[in-house]
């Protein structure tokens, strides 16, 4: 059923492997559990029409599509940081959650230990990890990895934070990492795309890698520049009805091309709907960012912008300038009782190289590789997991269709504004407002543009007599004809402590 691809024998594995190794590590018995934070949540929502578009997304995965859901979760975590002192660092966590209106009855959402020395980290297991260079409050997300979709276990090799190079007096810093995992949603595809002809794959696997260089020293001047490379791959495994617009339908399975190598260098795979053409092996999406900041004492702007490209295309400017762009502005305000934080992002993907493809042949040599179809894939389905796209929800999630693995609007034009206030200590509100019109898709195109109005107000408080104790309630809304009209209302009750805090 859907739980089978969550609880496949690599899975129990890999979580068995990641705690092995967390009591391998380890200096001292007692430094895993010092600075170790426990907690538990209960969130429900309930309302009427289409579930609001904020209640789903950029939730890592754990947001429902039915109006009325529970969600339980309860978490132990311990921060690599606890031990930032000392040359080893040892951090892990267990979060698991459970309920009703959900992709899964029961998740492990994240399984993980990090050992780290000095600036380098090894994480191995699932992980929640935010957007690159993004305000994980407010942003709509990252366009290659965001945080919308479920985490994969994976084995990752990391500069976790910015490292300053030495001998640069601090005007030059890095952060980077290399990536391996494995996709775990296979009980949910087949069961999703059950009585179709829709593509789905089984057992693939995930690669990811990224370089960011940051320029400037804040304490000498107030201007820093960050700029970067993020790239990721799903490769391998096994695919079905690859090539059903044929009338062919591979029930077994048919081996999808890559290795960890081509994963990592995009190289020739000869994929089974190549034909007499060889694209790059697997998967490919990458991103290119950059960002400014002015950053001052007690507030701070920034401006950001990131590229995305599939494959080679537009990934430098082969069809000129660069067209498709998520651009950002935002600034964190002096400390006042009203507004903390202030963001706008225009995120545009109409282009997409142009609307002409053409492969090379004898007669005509030139290949014209536009119409990239971000997200999409036609050995892969869609750049997701168990529903929900991996990337920036603006582009509307698999989980909205019926039965495709696909990504149906892809070609869309957004705007969005994201306000937050921390009017006290244990109070604080953020309002998110998307306003989105799309196209659909160089393939499918829609024969009128539809609109998508999205809006979530939310507030949180925690009680000062009962610091551990927390709430948090939402309204929802979602107008326009792209995922349909609805309301709705969220509630959180939460609950967080330590154990043995020493810092």
């Amino acid at each position: 059923g859907i739980c089978e691809g969550f609880m496949t024998k690599r899975y129990v594995v890999a979580v068995v492997v990641s705690f092995v190794c967390a009591f391998c590590v380890k200096a001292q018995t007692d430094r895993l559990i010092e600075n170790v934070q426990y907690g538990g949540s209960v969130t429900g929502t309930a309302g009427g029409g289409s579930v609001p578009f904020w209640f789903t997304s950029n939730r890592f995965g754990l947001g429902a599509l039915k109006s009325n859901s529970v969600l339980t979760r309860a978490y132990l975590r311990r921060d690599a940081e606890a031990d930032s002192l000392r040359y080893w660092k040892v951090g892990y966590g267990i979060d698991l959650a459970a309920g009703y209106g959900l992709q899964s009855y029961f998740n492990i959402q994240q399984a993980y230990v990090d050992a780290g020395w000095r600036m380098i980290n090894l994480s191995i297991g699932q992980k929640q990890r935010t957007s690159e260079l993004k305000n994980p409050l407010l942003s709509t997300g990252g366009l290659t990895l965001g945080q919308n979709a479920r985490p994969l276990p994976q084995v990752r090799l990391e500069l976790p934070d910015f490292w300053t190079v030495p001998g640069t007096k601090g005007f030059l810093s890095l952060k980077a990492h290399i990536a391996y995992g494995l996709y775990m949603d296979n009980g949910w595809q087949r069961s999703f795309t059950e009585g179709t002809k829709a593509v789905y794959t089984r057992n693939s696997w995930f690669h990811s890698k990224a370089l960011f260089v940051r320029i400037g020293n804040e304490k000498r001047f107030p201007l820093i520049f960050t700029g970067g490379l993020e790239m990721a791959c799903q490769f391998g495994g096994q695919g079905y009805n690859i090539r059903g617009y044929l009338g062919e339908d591979f029930a077994q399975g048919v081996p999808l091309a890559g290795n960890l190598w081509t994963a990592f260098v995009p190289g020739k795979g000869g994929d089974i709907s190549d034909e007499a053409y060889t694209n790059a092996a697997g998967n490919h999406i990458g991103s290119w960012h950059l960002r400014l900041d002015w950053k001052q004492r007690s507030w701070n702007v920034g401006i950001y912008a990131e590229h995305l490209f599939e494959d080679e295309s537009q990934m430098f400017m082969q069809y000129g300038f660069w067209k498709d762009m998520l651009i950002g502005a935002e600034a964190n305000l002096p400390k006042n009782r009203f507004v903390s934080t202030v963001l706008y992002e225009y995120n545009n993907t109409m282009d997409q190289s142009g609307p002409v493809y053409h492969d090379h042949t004898v007669e005509n040599p030139i290949q014209i590789s536009a119409r990239d179809n971000y997200y999409n894939n036609s050995n892969y389905g869609a750049w997701q997991h168990a529903g929900f796209v991996m990337g920036n929800p603006t582009l509307i999630s698999p989980l909205y269709n019926n039965g495709s693995i696909s990504v149906r609007h892809n070609r869309i034009q957004a705007h969005h504004v994201g306000i937050k206030g921390d009017p006290a200590e244990n109070i604080s509100w953020r309002i998110l407002y998307t306003h989105e019109k799309s196209l659909g898709t160089y393939p499918s195109p829609l024969p009128d543009p539809v609109y998508g109005d999205f809006l979530l107000i939310e507030a949180s408080y925690r009680f000062k007599c009962i610091p551990e104790l927390g709430l948090t309630l939402a309204y929802g809304h979602n107008g326009g004809g792209l995922i349909g009209k609805g309301d709705g209302a969220l509630l959180t009750v939460s609950w967080d402590g330590w154990m043995r805090k020493l810092n």
